[in-house]
C-alpha cells in the first residue's frame, strides 16, 4: 500500500508529501558504485562538433546506452566517424535549443524511442570576443538568447520529463571560467555574463529540484581546443604567458572535460548537486 493510500485508510487528513510521489534520493540496496553510464540515455545539446562531440565520445566510452545530439546544425564527418565507432548508440535530432517546442519534441522523441531518459548536458552555446564598447545590442541579445535562454529551456524540459517518468535524472550545464573572472586573452563581457547566469541557475535549480530526485551541476572549462578557439595559441604573447604561468602550457582537448560530466551523470554522484567543477589548466594565464 502506498503512503498516500495508507493515510487515507487510517483516516489521516495529512496531505501527501513530495516523497510519496517521487523516488527516494537514497541509493537502493545493491547500488552499483562504479562510475559508469551503463544503459543510460543521455542528450547533449550542440554535440555535432566541438566540446559537445567530445563529451559524447567520453559518454559512449563509459557505456552510455545511447547519446543524442540535439543540434541545429548538420552533423559533419567527425560526427559520422564517431557514430560508426559506436553503431546504433549515437543519434542526432535537429533541435533549436532556443525554442521550447523544439526541445520538448526532441526529449519526447528520445523517451518514446528508448523507453527512458536519464541525463541532459546543456552544452550548446556561442561566444564572441571583442571589447565591450564594440558590441551591438543585437550581438549582446544573441548571446543571451542562446547561452541563457537555451540553457533554461533545456534544463526545464529535461526536469519535466524526469518528473513525468519518475526518474532520478541529472542535468549538467556547460558554464565557463569566465563566470568567475575576466578572460584577459580574449575579453567578452556579455559572454562572461551569460555563463555567470548559467552557473547561478545551477545552484538554484539544484535546490528546487532536489525534492524530485533531480541533480543539477555545472562544469566551467577554461580554454578548450575547438574550431572557435584555434586563434588563442597563435597570439604573439602566448609563449610568454605560458612561460610565467607555470601551469599546463596548452589548451584542453574536449574529451579531457568528459570525465567530470560522466561522474555527474552517473549514479556514483547521487549526493552531488548544486556544484560547479572548474576544469581549466591554464586559467592563470588569463
Amino acid at each position: 500500500m502506498s503512503p498516500t493510500a495508507e493515510s487515507s485508510a487510517t483516516g489521516s487528513d495529512a496531505a501527501p508529501t513530495v516523497a510519496d510521489n517521487y523516488p527516494s534520493t537514497l541509493p537502493q540496496p545493491g547500488h552499483n558504485w562504479q562510475i559508469t553510464l551503463d544503459k543510460k540515455v543521455i542528450s547533449i545539446t550542440g554535440a555535432n562538433q566541438g566540446i559537445g562531440l567530445g563529451l559524447a565520445e567520453v559518454c559512449l566510452a563509459n557505456s552510455a546506452g545511447a547519446v543524442f545530439s540535439l543540434d541545429i546544425s548538420t552533423p559533419g564527418e567527425d560526427f559520422a566517424a564517431l557514430s560508426k565507432r559506436y553503431p546504433g548508440r549515437l543519434e542526432y535530432i535537429k533541435t533549436d535549443v532556443t525554442s521550447e517546442e523544439s526541445v520538448k519534441a526532441a526529449i519526447d522523441q528520445i523517451a518514446a524511442v528508448k523507453g527512458r531518459y536519464d541525463g541532459m548536458i546543456a552544452n550548446a552555446g556561442a561566444t564572441k570576443h571583442q571589447p565591450a564598447l564594440d558590441f551591438t545590442m543585437e550581438q549582446f541579445e544573441a548571446l543571451y538568447k542562446l547561452n541563457v535562454r537555451g540553457s533554461w529551456i533545456c534544463a526545464t524540459a529535461a526536469a519535466r520529463k524526469f518528473i513525468e517518468l519518475k526518474t532520478r535524472g541529472s542535468i549538467v550545464f556547460t558554464a565557463s571560467m569566465t563566470s568567475y573572472r575576466p578572460n584577459r586573452a580574449a575579453p567578452s563581457a556579455p559572454y562572461g555574463g551569460t555563463k555567470a547566469a548559467v552557473r547561478n541557475m545551477t545552484h538554484t535549480l539544484a535546490m528546487e529540484w532536489a525534492q524530485y530526485g533531480i541533480r543539477v551541476n555545472s562544469i566551467s572549462p577554461g580554454f578548450v581546443k575547438t574550431a572557435l578557439t584555434y586563434y588563442v595559441e597563435t597570439s604573439l604573447d602566448w609563449d610568454t604567458k605560458m612561460k610565467y604561468y607555470g601551469g599546463m602550457p596548452r589548451l584542453a582537448l574536449p574529451q579531457e572535460l568528459g570525465g567530470a560530466y560522466v561522474y555527474l551523470l552517473s549514479d556514483t554522484a547521487t549526493y552531488t548537486t548544486g556544484i560547479d567543477i572548474p576544469i581549466a589548466g591554464i586559467v592563470g594565464a588569463w
